[in-house]
C-alpha cells in the first residue's frame, strides 16, 4: 500500500512541477518564433492548465483504466468550481468584468450540457469524441479572435492574461524545458495512474472514484495556487478565467481522449451522479457570477462558503456510496 501511496505522491508533484516548466519552454518558443502574445497567453490559460488531466486520461486509457481519466476530466471541472473558487473567494471577493468571461461561464454550461446528451446513451464513441474535439478547436479560435478584438477595449482578463506570461527563456533553455517537462510528465502521469488503479484494486473500489477524487483533486492543485495568486494580486478576471478555461478544455479535451483511444460503456454513476453534480455546479457558478443587484458580477463570501459545502458534500456522498 505505501508504495503505492508513495506513487501518487511523488506522481503528483513531478505532475505540477513538469507541468509548469512545459508551460514556460512552450510559451517561451512560441513568443520567440514571433506569434503574439496575447495568442500564447489564452492558449497558456486554456491548454496549460488542463496538460496534467489530458496526460493522465491518455495514460490511464491505454492502461486500461477509462473510468480513471473520465472521473478525472468530471472531477477536475466540480473541484475546480466548488473548492479552487469557493476557497478562494471566501477570502476574497471575485468581480467578474470581463465582456469575454461573462459568455465563456455560459459557455461552459453548454458544452457541459453537450457532454451529457453524447454520453446519456451509456456509451462514449469515438464520434462523440471526436464532436468534442472539434468543438474545441473552434471554442479556441472563437476565443483568440474575441481576445484579440476586446484588447482594443481593454478588457480586464485580456490584459491580466498578457501581463502573466512567464519570463521569455532563450531558445536552447526553452527547448530543453520543453523537451524535459514533456518527458516528466509522461513519467509521472505512469506513476500517478499505477498507485492510483492499485490503490482501487486494494480498497475494492472503482477507477472511476478514483478518479474523481484523489486525481482529480492532485490535478486540480494548480488551479489552486494560480486561482489565489491571481485574487492577491487583484486579478479577479484571470482567478476566475483560469478555472472557466480549465473546465472548458476539461470537457472538450480531457473527457474524449479515453473513447477516441478505445470507446466505453459509461462507468456506473456517471450518469446518475457526477455529471449532474457537474451541471449543477456549473449552473450554480453561472448564477453567482450574473448575481442580482448588489451582488451582480462578483462571487461572494457567502457564495463561496455555499460551493465549498457543495464540495464536501459530493465527497461525503461518494464516501458514502462507495462503502455501501
Amino acid at each position: 500500500m505505501m508504495t503505492f501511496v508513495a506513487a501518487i505522491l511523488v506522481g503528483l508533484f513531478l505532475l505540477i512541477w513538469s507541468a509548469d516548466r512545459f508551460i514556460e519552454g512552450a510559451s517561451s518558443i512560441a513568443r520567440i518564433l514571433g506569434i503574439s502574445p496575447l495568442i500564447v497567453g489564452m492558449l497558456i490559460i486554456g491548454f496549460g492548465t488542463s496538460a496534467p488531466e489530458m496526460i493522465v486520461s491518455a495514460t490511464a486509457a491505454f492502461k486500461g483504466n477509462p473510468g480513471l481519466g473520465i472521473g478525472n476530466a468530471l472531477g477536475s471541472n466540480i473541484t475546480n468550481i466548488t473548492l479552487v473558487l469557493g476557497l478562494t473567494s471566501i477570502f476574497f471577493v471575485l468581480p467578474v468584468h470581463s465582456r469575454l468571461l461573462k459568455q465563456e461561464i455560459p459557455l461552459v454550461l453548454s458544452v457541459a450540457v453537450l457532454a451529457w446528451l453524447l454520453m446519456a446513451d451509456g456509451f462514449f464513441s469515438r464520434f462523440d469524441s471526436i464532436i468534442l474535439v472539434i468543438l474545441m478547436f473552434i471554442v479556441l479560435g472563437w476565443m483568440i479572435y474575441s481576445a484579440n478584438k476586446d484588447r482594443k477595449t481593454h478588457d480586464p482578463l485580456v490584459d491580466e492574461t498578457v501581463v502573466e506570461l512567464p519570463d521569455q527563456m532563450p531558445m536552447p533553455k526553452a527547448i530543453f524545458w520543453t523537451i524535459v517537462g514533456l518527458l516528466i510528465l509522461l513519467i509521472s502521469s505512469n506513476m500517478l495512474v499505477y498507485g492510483s488503479s492499485n490503490i482501487a484494486k486494494l480498497m475494492g473500489v472503482s477507477d472511476l472514484v478514483i478518479g474523481l477524487t484523489i486525481v482529480a483533486i492532485g490535478t486540480s492543485l494548480p488551479e489552486v495556487a494560480a486561482t489565489i495568486s491571481s485574487a492577491r494580486k487583484g486579478e479577479t478576471d484571470l482567478a476566475v478565467g483560469n478555472i472557466v478555461g480549465s473546465n472548458l478544455f476539461n470537457t472538450l479535451a480531457v473527457l474524449p481522449i479515453p473513447a477516441l483511444i478505445q470507446p466505453l460503456k459509461i462507468p456506473d454513476g456517471v450518469l446518475d451522479r457526477d455529471i449532474w453534480v457537474m451541471l449543477a455546479a456549473t449552473v450554480i457558478l453561472l448564477a453567482f457570477c450574473y448575481g442580482i443587484k448588489n451582488t451582480r458580477y462578483k462571487i461572494t463570501r457567502f457564495e463561496g462558503f455555499i460551493l465549498l459545502a457543495g464540495f464536501i458534500a459530493y465527497q461525503a456522498l461518494l464516501y458514502f456510496q462507495t462503502i455501501q
